[in-house]
C-alpha cells in the first residue's frame, strides 16, 4: 500500500532509474484498457471523460487500445490548456488519428451521451477537495449514468489516502489503481485492480530525485517552521560541531545552536555569525552538564550529539544520561554512538555510524549492499533506533522501512563530511520522519560531494560541501 505523495516520489525516482514517465502512461493506459474489456461486451460504447493532467493521459492512451469497440473522448476543459507534455501527446495521437474528441469548456457544456461503460479519468491520486466545475458537473452526470464506471487511479473527488470525499465524488464500479494500492480505496464498495506498470522496485528502495519533493515549501510559511536544531559536540575538536551547525543552516533549519565546551565556544562561533553558540563550563562534556543540556533541547525540535566530543569515559557518560533521559528527536553521530546500545530512552534517534562505528556499537559489517541491507535492518530492529550506516551505498533502515542512497564519491573519505551528513540529518529530523530524513540527507551530502569533486577534482574540504548543499537540496538539476 502506498500513500498519494509517496506514489509521486516514486513516479520521480522511476524516471531517475531510466524509466520515462512516457513509457509509464503507455503501460497504465494499456491496463485500464485491459480492465475496460474484461467488463465490456461486444458492441458496446464507452465514454471517456478525462482531465487536463496525466490521468487523463493514462485514459488517451487506453483509447487507442480499445479500437473494437465505439469510444468518445470529452476533454474538461480546452485542449490548450493540457497540463503535462506527454499528456498532450497522447491527446494529439487522438486527433491525428480522427478518435472522436470533444472537449467541455465548462459546465454547461457537460452532456454525457449514452453508453454502456464510462471512464472517469479526470483526476489522479494528487489532487485533493472538493471536485471544482466543469468536473463536479461531469461527476454527478457520471453517477446518474447507467453506465458501468471505471475510474483511473482513485475516483474523482475521493482522497486516495483517506476514501473520504468532500462533496460530489464519481462512485465507481471499478478502479484500475497503478503500482500498489492507495490507501483510501480500501474504504470503497468498488472492485479494485491493482496494475502493474513496470515502476522497478528500487524506485521506492534508492533514494533519487522523487525523494526530495518532501523539501518543498509552504510560500506561507513562518520562522520555526522548519526546526531548531542544537548541535551537542566539541572539546578535543573545534571544526565538527561548527561544521555540523553550519550544515544544518545550509539544510534549511531556521535556528541552529551549539552548546560545546567554553574552550572552543569562541573559535566555533567564529565559523558563521548565524551560530548561536553556548559556552558549557570546563574543556569537555561531562555529567555535570546533563542537565543543562536538558533545558537547552526543550526548545530544540532535533539535537545533534557527538561531533568532535571524543570518547573520554566522562564524556560518554554524559551522553548515556542525556539520551536517558531525552524524550525528543535526536541524531547520534561520531564517538557518542557508543553509548546508544546502553542508553535506556525514550528519544528517537538517526544514529550515523560508519562500518567501524557499527562495529563497536555490536552491528556486523559485510562488503556488499545488500549483504550491508540485510545486516543494518536486522541491527536497527534490534537497536529499536533507525540507523544510517555509511559507505559507498548508505543504507538507511529503522528494522522495517529500508533505503539506500547511491550518492556520493572516494573523495569524500576526508575528514568533517560525516560532521557535515549530521548536521544535515539534524535539519531534516526536525521536519520528517527519521527514515526519510536519514535517506534525504545521505542523498543530498553525496550530491553535494559529486557537484564539488565535479568541479575541481579530488582534495576537497568538508568545508566545501556547505555552498553546494542548497544546491543538491533546491537547485533546479535536483
Amino acid at each position: 500500500m502506498i500513500t498519494s505523495d509517496r506514489m509521486a516520489q516514486v513516479d520521480e525516482n522511476a524516471e531517475a532509474l531510466g524509466v520515462p514517465r512516457k513509457q509509464l502512461m503507455e503501460s497504465s493506459g494499456h491496463a485500464l484498457a485491459r480492465v475496460v474489456r474484461e467488463h465490456a461486451d461486444p458492441g458496446d460504447r464507452i465514454v471517456v471523460v478525462a482531465g487536463r493532467g496525466n490521468n487523463g493521459g493514462d485514459a488517451f492512451v487506453a483509447v487507442r487500445f480499445l479500437d473494437e469497440f465505439e469510444t468518445e473522448t470529452l476533454l474538461l476543459g480546452r485542449e490548450e490548456t493540457i497540463t503535462t507534455d506527454i499528456a498532450r501527446e497522447n491527446w494529439d495521437a487522438l486527433q491525428e488519428s480522427e478518435y472522436e474528441t470533444r472537449e467541455v469548456r465548462d459546465s454547461a457544456d457537460v452532456e454525457l451521451p449514452e453508453c454502456d461503460i464510462v471512464v472517469d479519468a479526470m483526476l489522479g491520486t494528487g489532487v485533493t477537495g472538493a471536485l471544482r466545475e466543469p468536473e463536479a458537473t461531469a461527476a454527478e452526470a457520471i453517477n446518474e449514468s447507467a453506465a458501468t464506471v471505471v475510474s483511473v487511479d482513485v475516483p474523482s473527488g475521493i482522497d486516495a489516502d483517506t476514501g473520504e470525499a468532500d462533496g460530489v465524488a464519481v462512485m465507481a464500479d471499478h478502479v484500475v489503481t497503478f503500482h500498489d494500492e492507495k490507501p483510501g480505496l480500501a474504504a470503497l464498495a468498488a472492485d479494485v485492480t491493482v496494475a502493474d506498470i513496470g515502476i522497478p522496485a528500487t524506485a521506492e528502495l534508492f533514494v533519487e530525485a522523487g525523494d526530495l519533493r518532501v523539501l518543498g515549501r509552504d510560500p506561507m510559511a513562518h520562522k520555526g517552521d522548519f526546526g531548531e536544531v542544537l548541535v551537542v559536540g566539541g572539546g578535543p575538536y573545534t571544526g565538527a560541531p561548527a561544521l555540523a551547525g553550519q550544515a544544518a543552516m545550509r539544510a534549511g533549519a531556521d535556528l541552529v545552536h551549539v552548546a560545546c565546551p567554553e574552550n572552543v565556544a569562541s573559535e566555533v562561533a567564529g565559523f558563521e555569525e548565524g551560530l548561536i553558540v553556548h559556552g558549557l563550563a570546563g574543556e569537555m562534556l561531562r555529567p555535570k552538564h546533563v542537565d543543562e543540556l536538558l533545558d537547552r533541547a526543550t526548545d530544540a525540535d532535533c539535537v545533534v550529539v557527538g561531533p568532535g566530543l571524543g570518547r573520554a569515559e566522562g564524556t560518554l557518560e554524559a551522553v548515556r544520561e542525556f539520551l536517558t533521559a531525552f524524550d525528543g528527536r535526536a541524531v547520534v553521530d561520531a564517538d557518542a554512538l557508543r553509548a546508544v546500545p546502553d542508553a535506556d530512552t525514550e528519544a528517537t534517534l538517526l544514529c550515523t555510524p560508519h562500518q567501524g562505528e557499527l562495529a563497536a556499537m555490536g552491528g556486523e559489517t559485510a562488503d556488499g549492499w545488500r549483504e550491508r541491507k540485510e545486516l543494518v535492518e536486522s541491527f536497527a530492529a534490534d537497536l529499536g533506533h533507525t540507523l544510517l550506516v555509511k559507505g559507498p551505498y548508505d543504507i538507511v533502515s529503522d528494522g522495517e522501512t529500508t533505503r539506500v542512497n547511491r550518492t556520493g564519491n572516494p573523495g569524500m573519505t576526508v575528514g568533517g563530511t560525516g560532521d557535515v551528513l549530521a548536521g544535515i540529518c539534524g535539519a531534516l529530523v526536525s521536519t520528517q520522519d527519521a527514515v526519510t530524513a536519514g535517506g534525504v540527507a545521505a542523498h543530498v551530502n553525496g550530491k553535494a560531494g559529486d557537484a564539488v569533486v565535479a568541479a575541481q577534482g579530488y582534495g576537497l574540504l568538508a568545508s566545501d560541501l556547505l555552498d553546494a548543499i542548497p544546491h543538491a537540496m533546491w537547485g533546479d538539476d535536483r
